[in-house]
């Protein structure tokens, strides 16, 4: 006998006969089990109680099991959130890897920016024939020191921006992703990551120059050292961190921002990273210009520039100079920002706007997807070492 869904012991079971709301839903094989009909996965259907005396000749409850209560599945890989059996030292390999292989790639580039931004280019000066006019390996000539600075400082990068993220996130929006933990995450990373990267910074801008009068990396650092002392190398910090601080926030928040478009189930996409990391690099660039121009001149110390300052400053003093020349340096953002103005105006603060962009939208492509990669590997091994640690047992 049948009635409303219910199936009575007596009657022989047979998967036409039951309920639409179970068999029809199911398309399943339905079996009979010590009082419980079972569907093809295992999932208990219907159950029947032992008959007692004086109540009804049957009674059920209906359940539905899920495929994963009615089966073992594996845990799903959490490629976003880096694994926490891996030590922090792995996380610091992958950024540095990004790191050194963002700089050297995009050197060249680097230093075709470094002379566009320059306030009184020398007339022999190439930006298009630097190869055919000054050799070949002009181009990357201080690229070494680079990528010495740039390990360290990327590997000290990602790993703060990675943990102050997620620590952030989940104090803000347990769960979801935050722009302002984006924010201040990449501005923590920053500081930390232009602390190791200024001097490297320095005598690289030194070696990119026209007519650059050292003869290597060495030279170069023993000669700031004797004549403008350990400070020469942190000049341009105060002015780094002002450009880096807005620039980054902007590269990560618009970074993040475009992957939760492009990527919203945030897996590994390489497509997706490079996109996002080239357009957030992008508009960033493009809208910390005026502050990189000011951070050039600090670093490379313009002759011509100087002479600018020395002279105003002779004028204020009643025509008599009041330093030795050559013992006058720019030193801070206001100075830097009043030089700039005065040898060129507004268009000044936008030398080699073209040539940032160019550098930085490949730039930051290629960090982002050389650490997103090695983020992938490593979280994929963790999981699977997890897996085989758990079929061991």
């Amino acid at each position: 006998m049948e009635a409303d869904g219910f199936v009575s012991r007596r009657t022989s079971v047979e998967p036409p006969s039951v309920d639409s709301r179970v068999g029809a839903a199911a398309r399943a094989e339905i079996q009979w089990l010590g009082g419980r009909l079972l569907d093809a996965t295992g999932g208990v259907v219907m159950a029947l109680s032992p008959r007692i005396a004086g109540e009804p000749d049957f009674t059920t409850c209906l359940h539905r099991a899920t495929p994963e209560s009615s089966s073992a599945v594996e845990p799903e890989m959490d490629y976003e959130g880096l694994p926490t059996g891996v030590a922090t030292s792995t996380h610091m390999l992958a950024g540095s890897v990004a790191g050194i292989m963002e700089h050297c790639l995009m050197y060249p580039i680097d230093c075709v920016k470094t002379r566009m931004q320059s306030l009184h280019p020398e007339p022999g000066a190439r930006y298009r024939n630097i190869v055919r006019t000054e050799g070949l390996w002009r181009p990357v000539r201080g690229v070494n020191v680079l990528a010495v600075g740039a390990g360290p400082a990327h590997a000290v990068y990602f790993a703060c921006y990675e943990k102050i993220k997620f620590s952030l996130s989940d104090a803000i929006h347990p769960g979801a992703n935050s722009h302002f933990a984006n924010g201040v995450a990449g501005c923590m990373a920053t500081m930390l990551h232009d602390a190791i990267m200024n001097p490297a910074e320095v005598v690289k801008q030194r070696m990119q120059m026209y007519n650059s009068p050292y003869r290597g990396v060495l030279d170069c650092m023993g000669s700031l050292l004797r004549h403008e002392g350990l400070a020469s190398f942190y000049r341009s910090y105060t002015t780094q961190l002002t450009m880096n601080v807005p620039f980054q926030a902007l590269h990560f928040m618009s970074y993040e921002y475009l992957q939760e478009l492009l990527n919203p189930h945030r897996q590994y996409n390489p497509s997706s990273h490079v996109v996002s990391g080239a357009l957030a690099g992008a508009l960033a660039a493009s809208a910390t210009t005026p502050l990189d121009v000011c951070k050039t001149l600090l670093n490379t110390q313009e002759v011509q520039a100087i002479h600018v300052v020395q002279a105003e400053a002779a004028a204020a003093a009643g025509g008599v100079s009041a330093t030795a020349p050559g013992s006058r340096h720019i030193s801070g953002l206001g100075e830097a920002f009043r030089t700039v103005y005065r040898m060129g105006g507004v268009p000044a603060f936008f030398k080699g706007v073209q040539a940032r962009v160019i550098y930085q939208m490949p730039s930051t492509a290629i960090s982002w997807s050389v650490y997103e990669f090695f983020k992938y590997v490593i979280t994929k091994r963790q999981h699977e070492r997890r897996l085989r640690g758990d079929g061991d047992k």
